[in-house]
């Protein structure tokens, strides 16, 4: 006679042990209990907006442009700074139409360049003002325009004379900054304010301390503007830069002479990769022995 099954819960097993009866030893199907959520750390939402994700964000923010410039073959750029303020119509409307007009010309001057990839691309932060002129001016050329815009509270949209696939929101500024001087070959700053002045100065405190392998030109378009806004006589008179120092730069007033002077001092260099990064300096072993 077979033995009759016990209760459950009765303290007995089918090898006569003394630990609880189980499904599974009667052979009943056993019920798992719910697999908990599982995925991968880059899919975490959660994770990737938490503080110790940020040097994941930051990363981010130079990986993916670098795979759109080298996908549109994107090899240098031409950088356009300036208020976001100045319309058309306004007080300042002159260096809105100079824009305009110089980016179109230095669009239409590129496109006629022998060249495996897209040289000289008028890149702006790709906001209003003087970004929108010059991104405007590009296009109306027919030309491919870049856009490196930044989250602001304020004031910062993106214009919709960005190309499409080569308009960038960024978070960090130190992030879009990086990208304004890796690729550029030139620089051309309009009037502007706080923004526009820290661009300038970081792109010539560069040049002067011989930080880029390669010049990148500075051209300051509005003399009277710009003489009035920065002393840079005076700062040679304090000692604090040198008299060469004054050669880092350049003055124009009109779009015609700004595109001269661009075209005489780029230095081309078509034997590069694309992008044409503008690499840093590093002092060799010996000097930074002294």
């Amino acid at each position: 006679m077979s033995a009759e099954r016990p209760p459950r819960g009765a303290n007995h097993t089918p090898s006569g042990g003394s630990e609880a009866a189980t499904p599974q030893a009667w052979g009943e199907q056993a019920t798992a209990p719910p697999a908990p959520h599982v995925r991968v750390a880059y899919e975490n939402q959660r994770f990737l907006e938490s503080d110790d994700a940020r040097p994941v964000r930051i990363l981010a923010e130079y990986l993916e442009p670098l795979k759109r410039f080298r996908d549109y073959r994107i090899h240098d750029t031409i950088v356009f700074y300036g208020s976001a303020r100045v319309t058309s119509d306004g007080p300042l409307g002159r260096y809105y139409d100079d824009a305009r007009e110089l980016a179109r010309l230095v669009t239409a001057w590129s496109k006629g360049l022998a060249s495996h990839a897209h040289r000289y691309v008028v890149c702006t932060g790709g906001g209003p003002g003087i970004m929108e002129a010059a991104n405007r001016g590009a296009s109306d050329a027919g030309g491919r325009t870049i856009g490196l815009n930044i989250v602001l509270p304020h004031e910062q949209q993106p214009n919709p004379y960005v190309t499409r696939e080569l308009a960038f929101e960024f978070h960090y500024f130190f992030m879009r900054k990086l990208w304004f001087a890796h690729l550029a070959a030139a620089l051309v700053a309009f009037p502007g304010g706080f923004g526009t002045l820290d661009e300038i100065m970081e792109i010539l405190t560069l040049a002067q301390t011989r930080k880029l392998a390669r010049r990148v030109p500075v051209l300051l378009y509005g003399s009277e503007y710009w003489n009035e806004i920065v002393n840079f006589e005076a700062l040679v008179r304090h000692g604090v830069i040198a008299p060469e120092d004054m050669e880092l730069f350049d003055f124009a007033d009109t779009p015609q002479a700004a595109l001269d002077v661009l075209v005489a001092k780029i230095e081309a260099a078509p034997g590069e990769a694309t992008p044409a990064f503008a690499a840093s300096r590093t002092p060799p072993a010996s000097d930074l022995l002294r």
